[in-house]
C-alpha cells in the first residue's frame, strides 16, 4: 500500500508558482480573436429518445428532485452510456446505431433483435445482455472494449467502516467484448470489500482500472491492473496536502481536494487542489470571509507517493459591472481529465456554455476555448473526455436527448506537428 508523504512534496517557492502561472495567463489569453475566445465547432451526432424501448433513455425522473444518475463515456468513436434511472447501459457508434444494450430485466422490455429463436430473426451484429443492476453510476471502457460500470449492492450486502464512518455499498462490474459478465471489482480485487461513494472511474492505455472514491476527510484512490487485482490505495486527507501558501501568507489559508485524475500514459495521479484565504474587513480588523486565491496541480508518482512539482491553473475571470463600478472575480476551473498525449483538461460553466482551459503537462503551452451551449434548453447534461482529446457531452432537452462532441484532438496534434 502506497500513501501520500506531506513531508516529501518538493514543492517550489510560492514565488515560482506566482511566476509559473503568470506565464502561463499569458500564454492562454492569448488564444483569443478580437478580444474574445475561440468557441470550437460543435458537431451534433445523434440523438435518443426518451421511453422505455431498447434505443431509447429514461429520464423522466427529472422531476425528481434526486439527482440524475446517467452517465458517459466515449472510447474510439463507441458511445457508451449507463442510465441509471432505467438500470441499463447502452453501447452505441458515432452515428447513433444501437450496438449492445446491457438490462435488467425488471422495468425494461426484452429487446426486439433479441426476441426469438429463430436464427434468421436475431441480429449478429447486436448484443443484448440481462443484467440484475440496481443503481448504476460512472462508467468507462477499455482498449479492448471492455466495459467497467458503477453499480450499488443491496441493503443487505452493505458494509460499514465504522473507524472512517464511511458506507460501503458499490461496486464496479466488469464486462468482456462479447458482452461475458466477468466479475465485479472491490476495494481489494474481484469480488473485494465494496467501495465508498465512488466519485469516478478511469482505464489507462494499459487497460488498467483507477477508481477514486469520496471520503470523509478527502479521497482515496484505487489502482488495479488489467486483471483487476490491486496494485495500490493511495488516501488523499486534505489536512495532509502541501500548502506552500501557508509560509507567506498573512492570512488563514484553507484548502479544497477538487479532484484527483490518473495519467493515461503513466503511473501517477494529478491532484486538483484550490487554495482559499480569509478576507479581513480593513476598518474593524475582523474577518469577513474567504476568497478564493489560486489552483496547484500536483502530480504523484503511485509508486513512491512523492508529489512533484507543481503546475499553477489560471483561474477564470469575471467581470462585474455595477454602474461606475467594476470588480473581477476569480472563479477556479473543475478538472475534466487528461489526454494520451499529456495535455490536462479543465471547464468552468458560463452563461453561454463552458470555458474551457487545456495545458500540457510540462506547462510550456496552453489554451483556451470555449464550447456553446443553451443551458435554457438544457435539462441535464454530462461531459466526458476521451484520450485523444475529443470532449463529447449527453445533452438532456425537453424533447431529447442529443449527443455531442467538439474535435480538439485535430488542434493538439496541430501544435505538437508545429
Amino acid at each position: 500500500m502506497n500513501k501520500c508523504d506531506n513531508k516529501r512534496t518538493g514543492s517550489s517557492p510560492t514565488a515560482a508558482i506566482v511566476v509559473a502561472g503568470a506565464l502561463l495567463a499569458i500564454m492562454l489569453s492569448s488564444c483569443t480573436e478580437s478580444g474574445g475566445v475561440v468557441s470550437l465547432d460543435e458537431h451534433q451526432l445523434f440523438s435518443l429518445k426518451y421511453g422505455n424501448f431498447e434505443d431509447q433513455l429514461n429520464l423522466f425522473s427529472l422531476a425528481n428532485p434526486a439527482p440524475v444518475q446517467t452517465s458517459l463515456a466515449m472510447r474510439d468513436g463507441f458511445f457508451y452510456i449507463a442510465n441509471g434511472e432505467a438500470r441499463k447501459v447502452l453501447e452505441l457508434n458515432s452515428y447513433g446505431d444501437l450496438l449492445s444494450i446491457y438490462y435488467n430485466s425488471e422495468g425494461n422490455p426484452i429487446p426486439s433483435f433479441a426476441e426469438g429463436t429463430d436464427s434468421d430473426t436475431v441480429s449478429s451484429t447486436r448484443k443484448a445482455v440481462e443484467y440484475p443492476f440496481n443503481a448504476l453510476g460512472p462508467i468507462a471502457a477499455d482498449s479492448r472494449k471492455y466495459i467497467y460500470v458503477v453499480d450499488q449492492l443491496p441493503p443487505e450486502r452493505h458494509e460499514q467502516d465504522v473507524e472512517n464512518r464511511l458506507l460501503l455499498s458499490q461496486i464496479v462490474l466488469r464486462f468482456a467484448s462479447d458482452g461475458t459478465f466477468i466479475d465485479y471489482i472491490g476495494q481489494r480485487g474481484p469480488g473485494g470489500m465494496p467501495f465508498p461513494y465512488i466519485r469516478d472511474i478511469y482505464t489507462t492505455s494499459n487497460s488498467e482500472l483507477v477508481v477514486v472514491c469520496q471520503a470523509n476527510d478527502g479521497m482515496v484512490v484505487y489502482w488495479y491492473d488489467k486483471t483487476g487485482y490491486l496494485r495500490s490505495t493511495i488516501p488523499f486527507k486534505v489536512d495532509q496536502l502541501p500548502n506552500p501558501l501557508a509560509e507567506e501568507s498573512l492570512q488563514d489559508v484553507y484548502l479544497s481536494l477538487e479532484n484527483i485524475v490518473p495519467s493515461y500514459t503513466e503511473e501517477k495521479l494529478f491532484v486538483k487542489v484550490d487554495y482559499y484565504t480569509s478576507s479581513v474587513d480593513t476598518a474593524s480588523n475582523v474577518e469577513s470571509g474567504i476568497d478564493y486565491d489560486t489552483t496547484l496541480l500536483y502530480p504523484i508518482d503511485i509508486n513512491t507517493g512523492v508529489y512533484e512539482e507543481p503546475l499553477t491553473i489560471p483561474a477564470h475571470e469575471q467581470e462585474v459591472t455595477e454602474g461606475f463600478s467594476r470588480l473581477v472575480y476569480k472563479l477556479a476551473y473543475d478538472f475534466l481529465g487528461v489526454t494520451d498525449s499529456g495535455w490536462l483538461f479543465f471547464y468552468l460553466a458560463d452563461e453561454s456554455g463552458y470555458s474551457i482551459q487545456m495545458i500540457q503537462e510540462n506547462g510550456e503551452r496552453g489554451l483556451h476555448r470555449h464550447l456553446d451551449v443553451d443551458h435554457a434548453a438544457t435539462l441535464y447534461s454530462t461531459l466526458s473526455l476521451s484520450p485523444e482529446g475529443i470532449i463529447s457531452m449527453l445533452q438532456a432537452t425537453e424533447n431529447e436527448a442529443r449527443v455531442l462532441w467538439w474535435r480538439t484532438d485535430s488542434l493538439i496534434d496541430a501544435i505538437l506537428k508545429g
